[in-house]
């Protein structure tokens, strides 16, 4: 039984500056498979994201958790950015912060971070200033304080975007155990590649609404809509 989902998203839109960003989107975001948003730059997929997540408001329509402990929506889901917010401070002391944030005891909060720190690989860095660590390492240490949170959803905004290869397939392999761990992941990507690695379903976003949503493999090979074609061939820009 889950806690929060599922997610429902009612006509939402969010406006800036006059220009109308997201449009009357709706979508319903169920336990399971891992959902990837993709689309051509400008369609708004970080956008989205953030109101899902609720660091924006919307200014129109509703986000609608409907799970039996939907007010505490705030402490069931955790994102990690494609530039991980690191903290002054060691890679222990990064991923212990927001459990002490959230009042778990110091002994709790000590296995779960070292716990978290063994799955994401990098248990040999506690220690280190979190601010030295390469591009990789740094996402990783993002990963790995999310996943102690234990959060039922886990957003990623483009969480490769600015990764080389092999820093790339290694969080990969990361997100791929962790939705394996029973968290459902929604994330953002505009790497086609990445999408056949790891997606189960697809919400192709354009100009701010949804025009298509389809099982990963169904959507790579026969496309419904115009622009999820001309996206998938090469004719718009990511």
């Amino acid at each position: 039984m889950t806690d929060i989902l599922p997610l429902e998203l009612r006509e939402l839109s969010f406006d800036a500056d006059g220009l109308r960003l997201i449009d009357a989107v709706n979508l319903t975001v169920v336990d399971g498979p891992l959902t990837m948003i993709v689309g051509p730059n400008g369609a708004g997929k970080s956008l989205l994201l953030r109101l899902c997540h609720g660091l924006l408001a919307p200014t129109g329509g509703q986000v609608v958790w409907q799970g039996p402990r939907r007010a505490d929506a705030a402490l069931h889901q955790a994102m990690v950015f494609q530039r991980p917010v690191v903290l002054r401070r060691s890679v222990f002391a990064n991923v212990e912060y927001p459990l002490k944030l959230r009042g778990v005891a110091r002994s709790i909060r000590r296995n779960r971070v070292l716990e978290a720190l063994q799955r994401t690989g990098i248990e040999h860095l506690a220690e280190r200033p979190a601010a030295v660590l390469s591009g990789g390492e740094q996402q990783k240490l993002a990963l790995a304080r999310a996943w102690t949170l234990e959060p039922e959803i886990l957003f990623l905004d483009e969480p490769t975007a600015s990764l080389d290869p092999a820093s790339t397939l290694d969080v990969e392999r990361l997100i791929g155990d962790i939705h394996a761990s029973g968290i459902k992941v929604m994330m953002t990507s505009h790497n086609l590649g990445q999408l056949r690695r790891l997606a189960d379903e697809v919400v192709f976003l354009s100009n701010g609404k949804i025009v298509e949503r389809a099982d990963t493999l169904a959507f790579l090979s026969d496309p419904k809509s115009p622009q999820a074609q001309a996206y998938l061939a090469g004719e718009i820009a990511v």
